[in-house]
């Protein structure tokens, strides 16, 4: 994985887990605003969106680095527009860079041993 990929994935990851939040957290504004005279939805609501249109140009971006199939690109894109679906990206991106990671240096010590 050459650098551009994995800054691509960090970069992905990194916004997944405050989208996750900023969305949970819109929603719990939501209900406040209907129950109580208690209304952050447009500050709130201004942050998830900023935070969501981050996710989707990051999203993007490592789709198209990394060559992901339709299946997984898909995944991780209904990943976030699900309230706790962020969480469950991040952990699952932050996997792929450790396996990326660990195969990188089973090759290095390949070619060292070679």
């Amino acid at each position: 994985m050459d650098i551009k990929t994995a800054t691509a994935l960090r970069r992905l990851r990194l916004v997944s887990g405050p989208e996750a939040i900023s969305f949970l957290l819109l929603l719990v504004c939501s209900v406040l605003k209907r129950t109580t005279d208690f209304n952050a939805v447009p500050v709130m609501g201004m942050i998830h969106g900023v935070l969501f249109i981050l996710y989707v140009i990051f999203w993007a971006d490592a789709w198209n680095r990394t060559k992901w199939s339709l299946g997984t690109a898909a995944l991780y894109f209904v990943l976030s527009v699900l309230p706790t679906g962020g969480f469950f990206a991040e952990r699952k991106l932050r996997r792929e860079a450790e396996d990326a990671v660990i195969a990188s240096r089973a090759r290095q010590e390949k070619v060292a041993k070679a």
